[in-house]
């Protein structure tokens, strides 16, 4: 596929995708205050996130790394829907930041259209970064064709989110390591009150990885392959673990999917109308930052199945650079030091998010003593990376567009996973 022919499909879909993973979640993921970003102004690199809860701890880690070298650095938050509209017109018009995050739905399409500066040469010299230190899924994410085209950042995981005051006012224990999916939509159901707008259980449809991924996963399911040449949406699994959710939580414990389309789940959560959604740990900085959530609620390990298996669909954050850009040398230092341990081990401390490197992020737990963190790092003994091919960004958008006609009842689950599998199969076939 012709490199202006990829943008423009990348420009078109940018709205469509799934408000999750790693920042581009619901609520403060790609909440953040614009800037333009054209890359590399004389004398300092430009760097483009999309979180602006992040903003804070990476700016001083951004300093630090100026104190050291001297390479001032403009750092700019660009909201999540306006984020790759820019690289988009930077990829097409030759202005990039010289530094930017990537994510693992968009870079490999941007890696195969020499958009991405090639980092293996400079990898394998340096004294800094060493690719073993990371999730080697997370690394994998940003590699192709035996090249390494972004640095890890971080890494997340999903956990349970609750209402401590809804469960309160209703007599039910917390959820934790005990609960089976069952036992959570048993306990939904008790807490939903349609008549005064709360409901148990808030996931919409356009929520996977934060979302029904971890339950298809967790029941013995599959959305891809794991050579990634077919899809598993209509396996006999993965359609029952989508009935399940449906028939259980769906029609039972939620809003409408018009409700969920409107107000995202974070928001009903730290509204008290949601007395539990599943989310990602990219979202402490926001949830810590809400009055409300910080006070009122808490977050333990996902449910489990009934024979025992708790899943976690996990994904990170890659920092990547323009290849094109007259700042190549200093923005590679750039990286070189946001993937060190010093960085990555600061990165944590500061709450920022969880690190990439393996063995930075206990310190992580401790930057919300009010809430259970600890539920996230225990994710990590089962996680499943999030499912990608070249083509994540189509079929996954229609994927999303398409459950959205199983959660209204204008087709069933089993026709709505049906008609996904073979989109996405038409999708792979085409890569």
């Amino acid at each position: 596929m012709r490199k202006e022919k990829w943008l423009s499909m990348v420009l078109s879909g940018a709205m469509c995708i799934s408000l999750s993973a790693c920042g581009g979640g619901s609520g403060s993921s790609g909440q953040g205050s614009s800037g333009g970003s054209s890359g590399g102004s004389d004398g300092q690199l430009t760097v483009s996130i999309w979180d602006n809860a992040q903003l804070p701890g990476l700016k001083e880690i951004m300093d630090d790394f100026t104190g050291e070298t001297g390479i001032a650095v403009d750092l700019q938050v660009v909201p999540w829907d306006q984020y790759w509209t820019l690289l988009e017109a930077g990829a097409q018009g030759g202005s990039l930041p010289d530094v930017f995050w990537m994510h693992s739905n968009y870079s490999q399409k941007f890696m195969s259209n020499d958009i991405l500066l090639d980092l293996t040469d400079r990898i394998e010299q340096s004294s800094v970064i060493d690719l073993s230190n990371y999730y080697e899924d997370i690394t994998g994410l940003y590699q192709l064709d035996g090249k390494t085209y972004a640095i890890p950042k971080d890494y997340d995981t999903i956990g349970l989110w609750y209402n401590k005051t809804l469960f309160d006012e209703a007599g039910i224990s917390y959820p934790d390591e005990t609960w089976t999916w069952k036992t959570l939509a048993e306990n939904a159901a008790k807490l939903t009150d349609a008549d005064k707008g709360q409901y148990g259980f808030v996931s919409p449809a356009v929520n996977n990885q934060d979302g029904y991924y971890n339950l298809i996963y967790s029941m013995g399911g599959s959305v891809l392959s794991d050579d990634k040449s077919k899809s598993l949406w209509d396996s006999p699994e993965t359609m029952e673990a989508m009935k399940w959710w449906y028939d259980n939580l769906v029609t039972v414990s939620m809003p409408t999917q018009q409700v969920m389309g409107e107000t995202t789940p974070d928001v009903l959560l730290g509204s008290g109308k949601a007395a539990m959604i599943m989310q990602g740990s990219w979202m402490v900085a926001a949830f810590k930052g809400n009055e409300y959530t910080d006070e009122n609620c808490d977050v333990a390990v996902l449910p489990m199945a009934e024979d025992g298996t708790r899943k976690t669909i996990y994904n990170g954050l890659g920092w990547a650079a323009a290849a094109g850009n007259s700042h190549t040398e200093e923005a590679w230092k750039l990286l070189e030091y946001l993937g060190s341990e010093t960085a990555q081990k600061k990165q944590a401390e500061l709450g920022v998010t969880m690190s990439a490197f393996q063995g930075t992020s206990d310190t992580w737990v401790n930057c919300a003593p009010e809430f259970n963190l600890q539920a996230f790092l225990d994710m990590t003994k089962d996680m499943v990376i999030r499912p990608y091919t070249k083509n994540t960004k189509i079929w996954e958008d229609y994927s999303q567009i398409t459950m959205v006609k199983a959660y209204t009842g204008e087709m069933t689950m089993e026709e709505v996973c049906k008609d996904i599998a073979a989109f996405m199969n038409k999708e792979i076939a085409e890569e």
